[in-house]
């Protein structure tokens, strides 16, 4: 592969085009190519494997392989050439950032690497070994400098949606040209939502000082509008999720929630509603990833950013299918839209808060809302259990996890906790607890 951005083999065993030289843009963005080299021989082997091998995909699918392939080529140079153009890229690391009020900024959002481990021994030599993997990974990919999203934006945005992201900021605001940190709430109250509104308000501020304008009523508008109109491609998406049999596997599913984070709103939009199109015909002809007889998990809990497919690739091996996400990549990020109906700046920006609000992410307590939505889509989906992810030492979702068990197992709910880091180490044990987990839900 060496200098080449990793490709893949399409559904035909065509080969995708090979991609151009990025050598240079990968210098300029001061990545380390001997690490980004090895990281991108490792996701392409690892795609290759996971996502390439499945069968009966859709050919709409081919799209978002071509975004993966050019993930650290083709993207960042669309990122740079609209920084040329003028515009700021903005690079966070969660949903509660909100993205309307980014493009109303004339700036793009981008997500940013935290889904594999890397550089972990130089992690472990600024924050303690039982961190979560999520914070050690994008520590590890800016101390290994592998990650082009992070060397291209122009101010990296973090929220302090727990204790352990907020004090890691501390350090890794230091290791950032231009780091703003948001703070936000930990309940629902009306003191809570007051401060969540001069939150987004002050973050309006900062955009506006970076980039010399203002944003207008207009502007925040279509902001809403854009990313509304993703939204609801994706919800559409998952409610074809709920024939049976699905239409298209949990893998892939969960690869178009991740690049959601990455690919530009409006072409990303276009793109995932031509594949519902595909979608809905083979739900009228009853073909689907898998047989009408697999087993249908939903998987509950932590976000899973690109490139974290341990889960769902032992899940999905068994013979089940994943048919929905209750999780930042997935249901949570994308359900509940932005109402754009006030005519000015200020009940624009309540609609948003509201709407961000309705977030029910472990950090918030009393959380009965999030165990009512997974109640909820286990009967939408038709699914037969629940698996709960956590992450080891993500306390919120960790110790939430022993509630949600309980809650489903009164409504005789299958349920299965499990909790993993970003290794391979515990594939083995992981998979017998999944293949027997499955078992009893056949």
């Amino acid at each position: 592969m060496g200098i080449k951005a990793f490709y893949f083999c399409s559904q035909n065993d065509k080969t995708i085009n090979i991609m151009a030289d990025y050598t240079q843009m990968w210098t300029d963005l001061g990545l380390d190519h001997d690490n980004h080299n090895a990281l991108l021989d490792n996701l392409g082997k690892a795609y290759q494997s996971i996502f390439m091998a499945q069968d009966n995909r859709p050919e709409g699918m081919s799209y978002f392989d071509f975004v993966m392939s050019e993930a650290h080529g083709l993207r960042i140079q669309e990122l740079r050439d609209e920084q040329k153009a003028g515009r700021k890229i903005i690079g966070s690391f969660c949903v509660f950032v909100p993205e309307e009020i980014i493009l109303a900024a004339g700036c793009t959002a981008v997500g940013l690497c935290a889904g594999a481990d890397f550089a972990q021994e130089e992690v472990e030599k600024v924050l303690p070994r039982n961190t979560c993997s999520l914070i050690k990974s994008f520590f590890g990919f800016k101390l290994g400098k592998v990650c082009p999203y992070m060397e291209v934006s122009d101010m990296i945005v973090g929220e302090n949606t727990c204790d352990g992201k907020k004090k890691s900021f501390e350090i890794f605001k230091d290791m950032v040209p231009n780091f703003y940190q948001m703070d936000l709430p930990q309940t629902k109250t009306p003191m809570a939502r007051h401060m969540l509104k001069q939150e987004y308000k002050s973050f309006v501020e900062k955009l506006e000082e970076m980039t010399g304008k203002s944003i207008s009523t207009e502007a925040l508008k279509q902001g809403i509008a854009t990313v509304n109109a993703k939204r609801q491609a994706l919800r559409r998406l998952s409610m074809l999720r709920a024939a049976n049999p699905a239409p298209i596997s949990g893998l892939d599913a969960l690869l178009i929630n991740q690049i959601a984070f990455l690919d530009n709103p409006v072409r990303f939009t276009e793109k995932v509603n031509a594949l519902c199109d595909e979608l809905e015909l083979l739900v009228k002809e009853s073909k689907g990833a898998k047989t009408a007889k697999a087993p249908r998990v939903l998987i509950s809990g932590c976000p899973m950013a690109i490139p974290n497919w341990k889960i769902p690739t032992i899940i999905e091996s068994t013979g089940a299918v994943i048919v929905g996400e209750e999780s930042c990549i997935g249901e949570r990020g994308q359900r509940n839209l932005t109402d754009d109906s006030a005519d000015n700046l200020n009940g624009l920006m309540d609609s948003i808060t509201d709407r961000y609000l309705k977030i029910d992410c472990a950090v918030f307590t009393p959380n009965q809302e999030r165990i009512n939505h997974i109640k909820e889509m286990k009967q939408q989906y038709n699914a037969d259990g629940v698996i709960h992810y956590g992450l080891q030492f993500c306390q919120p979702y960790i110790m939430e996890s022993f509630s949600v068990e309980k809650e489903l197992e009164k409504q005789d709910i299958s349920v299965l906790r499990l909790e993993t880091d970003y290794s391979q180490e515990d594939m083995g044990q992981l998979s017998t607890r999944v293949e027997a987990f499955v078992e009893i839900i056949k």
